[in-house]
């Protein structure tokens, strides 16, 4: 299982570098802050081929295709390009992201920076590793004299956008500066120590399944702005729900559950 997604992982960001920096058709999804390309659809087949090659009987869930049930307690969750709007303005701030659950937990779990080279990946219970190095977060990370990633996609929900500027004026007030690239790569920032801590306010199950786990087994958490665990629950509907989320070392998560709650 290991193999098969480094594999799906390695050869998808090859194919999004014969796309990147040139012209690609975009055309958008359910807002004006969410796009797809033909290089979305080019990984999402490669990954998908790879997969379902080694584990035909195996359920996917993909941010493309949608959810492929074959009522397996494995199911694999795909994030074929994550940071498309970065990845059709040619900056370099985008990846791939590919989980792996056992019923409704992910137990491995993987993110790929091609343009990098360099590749993330966690396991259940056994740690966290870039490009097979251990990653741990500094336990003496203060919000104060850390960096921060802070994004907000567009949004006509009112209160919702109100809180999240709330939490935007706690972080420019309580951290040291704020840096965004609103894709995987604020949070595998986190996992390195780079950053202190993330907020994404609009995230769907792919773009954290992955990114959840590499942080847990890297020391750190995430929860969610109301100040609660994540959790997920497989089936059709996850692919619509939202989770606006928080993730850093534990300590500052600690900090920020109290403001939020």
């Amino acid at each position: 299982m290991k193999d098969t997604l480094e594999s799906a992982l390695k050869t998808s960001g090859r194919v999004l570098l014969e796309y990147f920096n040139k012209p690609v058709k975009a055309s958008q999804k359910e807002s004006q802050s969410s796009i797809v390309t033909e290089a979305d659809f080019a990984s999402d087949s490669v990954i998908s081929g790879i997969i379902r090659k080694k584990f035909p009987s195996h359920n996917l869930i993909s941010e493309e295709t949608g959810f492929l049930n074959n009522n397996s307690e494995y199911t694999w969750i795909i994030d074929p390009l994550d940071g498309t709007s970065n990845f059709a303005s040619s900056i370099p701030w985008f990846g791939i992201l590919i989980s792996l659950f056992r019923k409704d937990e992910p137990f491995m779990g993987g993110a790929y920076l091609p343009v990098q080279d360099i590749l993330y990946f966690a396991e259940k219970g056994r740690g966290a590793f870039r490009n097979d190095e251990p990653l741990t977060i500094p336990g003496n990370i203060e919000s104060k004299n850390s960096l921060f990633a802070f994004s907000l996609d567009y949004t006509d929900d009112e209160a919702f956008l109100n809180k999240g500027i709330d939490i935007y004026k706690y972080i420019v007030r309580n951290t040291r500066n704020i840096r965004s690239t609103n894709s995987l790569i604020d949070f595998v920032y986190v996992a390195e120590g780079k950053f202190g801590g993330c907020v994404n306010l609009f995230t769907k199950v792919w773009d954290i399944a992955a990114p959840l786990l590499i942080i847990e087994e890297a020391g750190g958490e995430m929860i969610d702005i109301y100040g609660n665990d994540i959790s997920f629950t497989i089936s059709g509907k996850l692919m619509t729900k939202n989770f606006p989320v928080v993730t850093g070392s534990k300590e500052i998560v600690k900090s920020l559950r109290k403001i939020l709650i």
